[in-house]
């Protein structure tokens, strides 16, 4: 092979690398704002896969080509997640500072979910804040769905629902479907915002319908006690075992309670007993409280 010829394969190899980094980058930044974040990791391996690519080779090459604010945030992921080498929530944090001082979104989205769950970094939810906002101010959903969250919540900031549903409106206007559910509640309750039950059902269907578990669980919910709907517990019930099956706790919870009473459904305490089990196994502490009273029936 000539000198041109291994100059010209070296480019496009270069090319096809950098090609990749911007796909999978792209890959995160979509998978992140629509919040499927535990998602997001098999996306990035199943993008290896169908490219016939092993993660250590992109590892290594972003290694040495620390020369974009992508590359860098990229190596910092892999870091985060053990992709390609093992875990290293200190580097992966550090990693995600170097990018976000070239104003890196998903960096600055990660640093701020680093200092609030204390992952590579003391825990500090006054900087995670910060971070979201600077995030939030850019128009990217999962920034104002967090500070939603903060303010929903009072987390680092004085609890404030009126700047909850603020936030959460810009985050439902860019789709984020968590947001849909959180913002469906405070209407529900009447909390921040004036109280609209037409306004929260809308919420939740929406929600729903794009497959936030939440947002199918809070449907049945509606239907099951008349939220601005006529009360169908078959419906309810259609709604909690989808969201049941899925993994959704409270939603295992209301389709156990489903089954012990025999509304909607024919009353079954088997099926009671074997929801209640799943639903605290989740931590579910009303579960865990009927199980044993559950238990105690049976024994009788």
């Amino acid at each position: 092979m000539s000198t041109n010829e291994q100059i010209n394969e070296n480019i496009s190899s270069e090319n096809h690398f950098s090609i990749m980094i911007n796909e999978i980058v792209d890959l995160i930044f979509k998978g992140v704002n629509k919040n499927e974040i535990d998602k997001v990791k098999q996306h990035v391996l199943d993008y290896f896969n169908s490219h016939n690519v092993n993660s250590k080779v992109i590892y290594n090459w972003l290694l040495n080509n620390q020369n974009t604010s992508d590359s860098i945030f990229l190596l910092g992921y892999f870091n985060c997640y053990g992709i390609g080498s093992t875990k290293d929530n200190e580097e992966a944090f550090s990693l995600f500072i170097n990018a976000l001082e070239q104003d890196h979104i998903l960096a600055q989205y990660f640093a701020g979910k680093c200092y609030e769950f204390g992952k590579g970094i003391i825990k500090n939810e006054k900087l995670a804040f910060e971070y979201y906002e600077k995030v939030a101010n850019k128009n990217y959903a999962v920034g104002q769905f967090k500070l939603g969250w903060f303010y929903d919540n009072g987390i680092s900031v004085k609890k404030d629902l009126k700047m909850a549903v603020y936030w959460y409106e810009k985050a439902v206007n860019n789709g984020h479907l968590i947001s849909m559910c959180n913002l469906g509640n405070l209407y529900r309750n009447g909390n921040g915002v004036e109280k609209d039950d037409k306004k929260a059902i809308e919420l939740f269907k929406i929600s729903a319908e794009g497959g936030y578990l939440g947002g199918i669980m809070m449907l049945g919910y509606c239907y099951d006690f008349g939220i601005g709907i006529n009360i169908d517990e078959q419906k309810a019930v259609e709604l909690y075992q989808k969201a049941a099956n899925l993994g959704h706790n409270k939603a295992q919870y209301n389709l156990a309670s489903k089954y012990k009473y025999g509304r909607g459904i024919e009353k079954d305490l088997d099926k009671a007993i074997y929801w209640y089990e799943q639903s605290a196994k989740q931590g579910h502490q009303k579960a865990q409280n009927k199980l044993k009273e559950l238990r105690t029936i049976r024994k009788n």
